[in-house]
């Protein structure tokens, strides 16, 4: 059994409601050694924070989700990102996290702009905190990469990776990390693939992203960190190596990303 590290699931989504405690127990004598749970507003961020000070193999990250921000005020952003400053000193808590830029639905300017002023905010209480930082990123490379330049002293993996195989070297330039879902199991996921070629290998890591995307073959169902094996028999395929090599070295990669011993 690969012994793996999901390093990133939302437990705090309904979907597990009527099973999370039994799941999140489970997960060890399933061969999921670690977990890496994101908040993605102030009240997941609580819930993440909680599931990682009950569970051994659950650790959390903190932060606002750039979709998230859209109805609160200034006011009531720079509130809450104070509650998720003072959250983020548990230390439970490994990294600032979801944030980033989505600009798939988002396609007015001003609403982009605020993204990615919320972005800055949050970069820059990584760096007060000496923590690594979630990026979500989706249609909005160009401003991700720029805004990352802008904070070369944050760590930063860039999840659920959906760019190019020349986008990804610009990261790695940057020293970034890029992690890779389910989608690298589908029968269209050339250009992830591609992608992947290009990484080296101790800049990968693997998660699930649960309940979304689940790998084949359980594609249309409830994802879970019991899945997250799919990812490393995928990224072992593409690289040449075995499942168990794929599995031990992004364990040891999320480790020594997130500051885990």
């Amino acid at each position: 059994m690969l012994t793996v590290f999901d390093t990133h699931a939302h437990y705090d989504d309904e979907r597990f409601d009527e099973d999370r405690n039994m799941l999140l127990s489970s997960m060890p004598e399933n061969g999921v050694g670690l977990i890496l749970n994101p908040g993605c507003d102030l009240e997941t961020s609580r819930k993440a924070v909680s599931y990682a000070n009950q569970y051994p193999w659950v650790y959390a990250a903190v932060g606002y989700h750039p979709e998230n921000i859209e109805d609160l005020t200034d006011e009531q952003l720079a509130d809450n990102l104070s509650e998720i400053e003072v959250l983020a000193k548990d230390p439970r808590v490994k990294a600032i996290g979801e944030i980033g830029l989505d600009y798939y639905w988002c396609k007015d300017l001003d609403a982009r702009k605020r993204q990615q002023e919320a972005f800055r905010m949050q970069m820059r209480m990584a760096k007060r905190l000496g923590l690594p930082v979630i990026i979500h990123d989706r249609e909005a490379h160009l401003d991700s990469l720029t805004i990352v330049e802008q904070y070369p002293d944050v760590r930063c993996v860039f999840h659920c990776y959906s760019g190019s195989a020349e986008f990804a070297k610009q990261l790695l330039d940057l020293g970034c990390m890029l992690s890779f879902t389910g989608v690298i199991t589908f029968k269209n996921s050339k250009k992830a693939r591609e992608a992947i070629e290009v990484i080296p290998m101790d800049r990968l890591m693997i998660e699930t992203d649960a309940p979304y995307m689940a790998p084949e073959p359980y594609r249309g169902k409830r994802n879970s960190s019991l899945y997250v094996h799919r990812m490393a028999e995928t990224i072992a395929e593409i690289k040449g190596i075995t499942p168990e090599e794929a599995a031990r070295i992004t364990l040891e990669n999320g480790k020594r990303f997130f500051g885990i011993d």
